[in-house]
């Protein structure tokens, strides 16, 4: 990988360190130029015969997506967030009074609260599965807590709260063993780990352009295997996701077009589809390799700092990393940061009550190097760490 190359082709990297991907990544000068040109064809030409134009690069968007995650394009939805994408994948599972809704301790913010108000408006129940001695979701207890009345498990792969990174081709094995539909968020994970969406045994998948994928803001996808589509029954039709017959009946879109709706912004999706390729191109074993290495390279410094812990759980761990400096508050050693040109986040307890209660550890500085981060940038920041711990 020559990273020199992929800096000089990312105009973010000339003048700042950006150690939050796990919020929104870079965009590369490719991407940024894909975007543009189609912007210009909707000025020039009007929005409609713009798409007709450029129908090759929005087909080729669906087909890097299958190749992305191992599945095919029939079974790629699009859409303008992996929230939206996710939502439309969940409020579609057929759940009534008593039925189960299995999920981990660490679940995002937004997957919680849709659980809860189903549960509230048809009478299931949500159970949530507790964590190992490794901080990850126990794959024993879940596996005791399916029965016959458990309709899905929704798990997040890599948690907005750290490093972790869940067991989830385990937890599709599970499912599978017991004839569960099991719904993957892979917003983290998409860009940064190699998928496979037969090897992790999941019937749904949903992810995002904007973080590791370095896409753009706006984008979200939604993969759907066979069996989901035959099982589920969409949440809401409209004329992009169905064919209406001119009676009183409708068609659905064959594979996973029954999930999405009509328009679009297809700079966006041309923006995205750049981006994938560009994660191809690389190769994914390969940009998990750098990540991961940087990762543990900053969390290893880190907890060489007097006065800095880290937080990340797990048996395995990504390019996520979590931390906290005595005596100085998480927004505070962001802004300080921010000062030197040095981009972090920061996790919001809000974002995942579970973890806040189990572990009291929120707020926490939040960095994430991707692949175009260099040695000498993660030298910099543990530099300038230590001067605000001092």
């Amino acid at each position: 990988m020559d990273v020199e190359s992929l800096r000089r082709r990312t105009p973010g990297c000339a003048n700042r360190t950006h150690l939050n991907n796990a919020g929104a990544a870079l965009l590369s000068e490719t991407t940024l130029e894909a975007m543009q040109g189609m912007l210009r064809l909707e000025a020039e030409l009007g929005g409609y015969e713009a798409e007709d134009a450029a129908r090759q690069a929005i087909a080729g968007t669906y087909d890097s997506l299958a190749r992305l995650v191992g599945g095919t394009a029939e079974e790629i939805a699009l859409f303008d967030n992996s929230t939206h994408a996710w939502n439309a994948a969940f409020y579609s599972v057929p759940l009534g009074p008593g039925d189960r809704i299995l999920t981990a301790a660490d679940e995002y913010g937004s997957a919680v609260l849709a659980y809860w108000q189903v549960a509230q408006r048809t009478g299931a129940e949500l159970v949530v599965v507790p964590n190992d001695e490794n901080g990850q979701v126990d794959l024993d207890a879940l596996a005791d807590l399916i029965d016959e009345r458990t309709k899905i498990i929704g798990l997040t792969w890599i948690p907005t709260s750290g490093g972790l990174v869940n067991p989830a081709a385990a937890v599709g094995a599970i499912a599978r063993a017991h004839d569960v539909l099991f719904l993957l968020d892979a917003t983290q994970a998409v860009g940064q780990l190699p998928i496979d969406v037969a090897a992790l045994g999941c019937d749904l998948l949903t992810g995002t352009g904007r973080k590791f994928l370095r896409g753009p803001r706006g984008t979200g996808f939604l993969w759907a295997g066979p069996r989901a589509v035959e099982r589920l029954d969409p949440n809401v039709v409209e004329i992009g996701s169905a064919t209406w017959d001119g009676g009183t009946d409708f068609r659905w879109r064959p594979g996973a077009g029954r999930f999405e709706t009509w328009e679009k912004s297809y700079v966006n999706v041309v923006g995205l589809g750049s981006a994938v390729d560009q994660a191809l191109e690389l190769g994914l074993e390969a940009v998990a390799e750098r990540a991961r290495g940087l990762g543990s390279l900053l969390r290893d410094g880190l907890d060489a700092l007097p006065g800095v812990t880290t937080h990340d759980l797990g048996a395995e761990r990504c390019a996520i990393v979590t931390a906290s400096i005595a005596g100085v508050s998480a927004q505070e050693a962001k802004d300080r940061l921010a000062e030197d040109r040095i981009a972090v986040s920061t996790t919001v307890p809000e974002h995942n009550q579970f973890d806040t209660v189990l572990r009291g550890v929120h707020p926490l500085l939040r960095f994430s190097p991707h692949y175009f981060t260099t040695e000498d940038e993660i030298d910099r920041t543990l530099a300038r760490i230590r001067r605000i711990a001092a």
